[in-house]
């Protein structure tokens, strides 16, 4: 029962990963960089690509695994300590890679509204529009045929 618990983590994992390293794809340095403006422009109300919560997760996340604390030691459990890890690890990995290709490609795009289209176009599994999501684009009138 587990490993079926593990596997949409693994399978959002390769899916980031396949995502990231595709041609034209932005370098880690530029993924990295970017992350001060993400929050700056996130906790501004200019990015609605994401939220302060699922910021504070990815935060908490990193917090976690880089602290010398652990819920499953490792000296305790041996391998299994190392699980937990591992687990928040490619989590933190997956969300990174996400967030910041959706951040880049709405930077790219001029920041605007029109841009949060493009940027969730190449977020994997990401809905689209977000919650927040400013409804000040224009439409156009039509009508739908069956």
């Amino acid at each position: 029962m587990a490993a079926r618990s593990r596997l949409p983590l693994i399978r959002s994992l390769a899916t980031a990963v396949r995502s990231a390293t595709r041609p034209g794809s932005p370098a880690i340095a530029e993924r990295l960089s970017s992350v001060p403006r993400l929050v700056r422009a996130t906790t501004s109300g200019r990015y609605a690509g994401t939220t302060l919560p699922r910021l504070a997760l990815v935060a908490a996340a990193l917090a976690y695994v880089v602290s010398p604390v652990d819920l499953m030691p490792e000296g305790l459990l041996g391998v299994f300590g190392l699980a937990d890890d591992a687990m928040v690890l490619s989590w933190l990995a997956a969300a990174f890679l996400t967030e910041t290709e959706s951040f880049l490609s709405w930077e790219r795009s001029g920041g605007t509204t029109a841009g949060y289209a493009a940027a969730y176009a190449t977020a994997p599994g990401t809905p689209f529009p977000p919650a927040g999501y400013p409804q000040d684009a224009p439409t156009v009138p039509g009508s739908v045929r069956r």
